[in-house]
């Protein structure tokens, strides 16, 4: 199966999905695609990469345009229970960026499915034939979808006090509703193409397919748990992106206030939702397996396991930035200095985590060079690049970015409670009895079976989440009633924090792209897992080198289209206005705390 299929088929039944059913619908256009014309062609760049660049340019607005409103109700519902009139107007502000992309969203899903209807008839006869009314529900979505987001944003000012604006928070609601129905319909159709019920065969027509076998497939629940994190990852990195452009284009102290808080707060959600997204691809990783260890073999031990080497480094910038951020935040927060020493500690911690993460298990080498090794595994580096070093990595890695948050989140604190220094030597304790189990599982998986070492995983995982939950539950008792060391000077950063804010949000897109050729490709020659076979002339699927090109492409064509939005958004709040929100919300010269 080619490239991007993930990208390329499925969530590719977007905005025109009506059209398709119609499509289906008609006879005439069934047959002629059954019996007379199987595949379409695209000038120049042919009919997969057509569709490719569609789909994955489409996918990015579209994981945009669902994440967003998910921290945008989060910090309103901050606004109306903590009386903040900060985080109100915060989230008009990233609902007023997704009102923007929606409509490039809807473009690129309509460019989408005539794409697919022209050049894929076939594959998408089947594919109507099967989820036709799951297309229906989902253009009735689409709709309500759309009009909620309008009467969410349009009717801010006029629902804003009192159980107005609970109601209108309830719209908030809503919207999350719709686009998480939205999310789940199509994901049903891209892991019916992975995972297909055993029962459906080349041989078994689609009126003969239980629809909720084939809705409900094994792969529907991790795919749309990982895609709704990856979404809030994904926006919180491109609202982060939002305000350090307009951050950098400041030209007032009190535009640069603001969006320095509302960056933090984008990078923050990102962030955060990063330190979770590893599990639930693990839990994927695993269905996968489960459902068929051929295509888990071709996705981790193929030639596919060099991509999983291009995405630890950008698994690597992603923490390493992340934290850096919040290392450079630290400067302009009161009492933040006591912290400083710890940081080149954490600091080694992520870059020996990086290292053995991108270390490959078999190396590329010429004649010579597996003759010095003595095989095609390096006698040091192949102990590193096995599931057991890979995994104790990324849980240390992800429990020294939650302490960099946590040592960022009380420093300009002095906690009021009698107990605060039992309770921080039990925050250590925890934390360190949870690098132990990682580090004493990640050694025990060198001794065991390959499938009693994959379970392991999951008592690290659970181990890291714990720990996690245990550490954070004590924080917030301990800092309860905590006196401040002083007000965060927000605005006060350097522009290479603001570049690096950007930086993430570009190793977020591509990394998007990546793994969405990541989870298509191992379908190889299939559009339907052994059930529809590709036998297009674009059969094959690509090389790394060639996949790069394209994820590329789309990234470059996705940033640029959103750097006009950031443009038109910059052209709808004028700095009059973003000075006005600032003194509203209490972003003066000298705010008072986080």
């Amino acid at each position: 199966m080619t490239s991007g299929r993930d990208a390329l088929r499925t969530a590719g039944l977007v905005v025109g999905a009506g059209s398709l059913v119609l499509a289906a619908a008609d006879p005439a256009w069934a047959q002629a695609a059954e019996g007379i014309r199987e595949y379409g062609n695209f000038p120049v760049i042919g009919s997969r990469a057509a569709v490719w660049i569609a789909a994955q340019v489409h996918l990015m607005f579209a994981a945009f345009v669902l994440g967003v409103p998910m921290f945008a109700v989060v910090t309103e519902a901050i606004g109306i229970f903590g009386k903040d009139a900060r985080y109100d107007r915060l989230s008009k502000e990233f609902t007023r960026l997704l009102l923007i992309a929606y409509s490039a969203t809807a473009l690129w899903g309509a460019t989408l499915t005539f794409l697919l209807i022209t050049l894929y008839p076939r594959f998408m006869s089947h594919l109507t034939g099967i989820f036709e009314t799951s297309i229906w529900v989902y253009v009735g979505l689409f709709f309500v979808e759309s009009a909620t987001l309008y009467i969410y944003y349009y009717g801010w000012e006029r629902w804003k006090e009192g159980r107005a604006k609970i109601f209108h928070w309830s719209l908030g609601i809503l919207l999350n509703v719709w686009g998480t129905a939205v999310l789940f319909i199509a994901d049903s159709w891209l892991s019916y193409m992975m995972s297909p019920p055993a029962e459906v065969t080349a041989d078994t027509a689609p009126a003969q397919v239980q629809f909720w076998s084939a809705f409900a497939n094994a792969t529907w629940m991790p795919i749309n748990i990982h895609r709704l994190i990856a979404n809030v990852v994904f926006g919180g990195s491109i609202v982060a992106a939002y305000a350090a452009y307009r951050f950098l284009a400041a030209r007032s102290e009190d535009e640069r206030r603001h969006y320095d808080w509302m960056g933090y707060v984008g990078n923050f959600i990102a962030i955060g939702a990063l330190i979770v997204l590893p599990f639930a691809g693990y839990w994927l990783g695993r269905e996968i397996y489960e459902y068929n260890q051929a295509m888990g073999i071709t996705m981790m031990g193929g030639f596919m396991s060099w991509l999983w080497i291009i995405q630890a480094f950008l698994i690597g910038v992603l923490f390493l930035a992340g934290n850096y951020y919040l290392w450079v935040g630290m400067g302009r927060i009161p009492g933040a200095e006591r912290f400083t020493p710890y940081t080149k500690w954490m600091l080694l911690v992520l870059i020996i985590g990086v290292i053995v993460w991108a270390t490959p298990h078999t190396m590329i080498a010429n004649r010579e060079e597996l003759a010095a090794m003595g095989g095609t595994h390096h006698p040091f580096l192949g102990v590193l690049g096995v599931m057991s070093a890979k995994n104790t990595a990324v849980n240390l890695m992800i429990l020294t970015t939650f302490l960099s948050f946590l040592l960022y989140r009380r420093a300009n604190k002095r906690p009021a409670v009698s107990w605060s220094r039992q309770g921080t030597i039990v925050q250590g304790g925890v934390l360190g009895l949870a690098a132990a189990v990682v580090i004493f599982y990640g050694i025990y998986g060198y001794f065991v079976t390959a499938i009693v070492r994959i379970g392991f995983s999951v008592y690290q995982v659970l181990t890291v989440l714990a720990a996690m939950v245990v550490v954070l539950a004590v924080d917030l008792f301990m800092l309860r009633g905590a006196e401040s060391r002083g007000a965060i000077r927000w605005g006060r950063m350097p522009p290479r924090s603001q570049y690096t804010l950007i930086i993430l949000a570009v190793t977020f897109t591509w990394l998007m792209g990546l793994m969405g050729f990541a989870r298509s490709g191992i379908r190889q020659h299939w559009h339907i897992w052994e059930v529809m076979r590709d036998t297009s002339q674009w059969a094959a699927t690509p090389a790394l080198g060639y996949a790069g090109v394209v994820i590329s492409a789309c990234v470059l064509i996705f940033l640029a289209i959103v750097s006009f939005v950031f443009w038109i958004g910059g052209l709808i709040e004028k700095p009059a206005l973003a000075r006005a929100t600032s003194e509203a919300v209490g972003l003066s010269p000298q705010p008072a705390g986080d």
